[in-house]
């Protein structure tokens, strides 16, 4: 199948969805094609667990924010958190809270549909 991004959800499903090797490889794959992977709230901790090619998390050296509650696990991964409505690094789009809904759907939007 042919996708044209991914949009992770937040709570905390992706506490339970990094545990699956096919959800992680979608994840790495989407990155590794550039293509847009959206997350928001706790959805980064995706990023945190997805590797790249070298086995490196697909966060690392890249710019972030997420639901304050995983900033650790971001930082940890090797990515910068960033406190922002909304952080667009490469095809990584990712967002804090509901609150921030609208820059983040806005910029997966442009991300998908430029």
């Amino acid at each position: 199948a042919t996708v044209d991004g991914l949009i992770l959800p937040g709570g905390f499903a992706p506490d339970y969805m990094r545990r699956n090797t096919q959800m992680l490889a979608a994840v790495s794959a989407c990155v590794a094609a550039g293509k847009p992977c959206g997350a928001i709230c706790h959805g980064p901790w995706m990023f945190c667990s997805a590797r790249d090619a070298a086995g490196k998390p697909v966060i690392a050296g890249k710019k972030c924010t997420a639901f304050v509650a995983i900033k650790d696990d971001v930082i940890n991964a090797g990515a910068e958190w960033v406190d922002a409505a909304v952080v667009v690094d490469g095809p990584l789009i990712s967002s804090r809270t509901p609150d921030d809904l609208v820059p983040f759907v806005q910029a997966l939007i442009t991300a998908i549909a430029p």
